[in-house]
């Protein structure tokens, strides 16, 4: 008789999650239905960006969304902690869109975030390398390419090269001072650096997939490759 296992983005969380535990981040959870000042305003996201019209979001009653990234849980626990501190938080996030090979409308994100005095990009640059290596093997390469996200400043986006080519992972960044100030933290007097990565994507790249629906799909035959 066969055994179950775990599920493949469980096993990545739980690894990923200890990476991030050995280097000194705090394990963090928060809402997935959620407000817009949380999801969109705190984060330095104006009424205008893309990301708050309705084809792009999931609108409840009474003003309440799906989450759309785990970036929502940064001002909650910046205002119940007193800097310095490092938090990740791993959750479900959702995207009205549709679905196709390299998208979907759920999906799982681990968010990072740390705030103290004089944190440069110096500090992110090595935490996320070291997070890789630790993920991919000590050969693994990382690179930076200028970005935008309205809740960081400077932005990037971070690749990985994998299996001879680079391949893009995660998105990254200063936190915005505005930001910082949305906790009740002094931006003149701290910095931070923050990033967020898609679970389904590293483990696509880590694993060779190449549709993100199998993750959801319910196919035992791909699940227990994992096992």
């Amino acid at each position: 008789m066969s055994t179950g296992s775990y599920h493949p983005s469980t096993i990545f969380i739980r690894e990923a999650v200890t990476i991030l535990k050995e280097m000194g981040f705090d394990l963090f959870e928060g809402p997935e239905v959620d407000n817009e000042w949380y999801n969109f305003d705190a984060i330095n996201m104006p009424d205008d960006h893309p990301a708050r019209d309705m084809q792009d979001t999931f609108w409840l009653t009474d003003g309440k969304l799906l989450r759309t990234q785990t970036s929502n849980c940064q001002i909650r626990y910046g205002k119940k902690h007193k800097p310095p501190f490092a938090v990740m938080v791993p959750g479900k996030t959702y995207r009205n869109e549709a679905t196709d090979a390299r998208h979907e409308n759920s999906f799982i994100q681990i968010e990072g975030l740390y705030v103290d005095k004089n944190v440069s990009v110096g500090h992110l640059k090595f935490t996320l390398e070291h997070f890789f290596k630790k993920m991919f093997g000590n050969d693994a390469k990382t690179r930076f390419r200028p970005s935008f996200f309205p809740f960081v400043e400077p932005g990037f986006e971070v690749d990985v090269y994998h299996q001879g080519e680079w391949l893009e992972l995660l998105g990254a960044g200063m936190v915005h001072p505005k930001v910082i100030s949305n906790m009740g933290i002094d931006p003149k007097k701290y910095s931070g650096f923050a990033f967020g990565m898609g679970v389904e994507r590293m483990l696509m790249i880590k694993y060779g997939i190449d549709d993100i629906r199998d993750f959801r799909s319910g196919d035992l035959r791909f699940l227990k490759q994992f096992s």
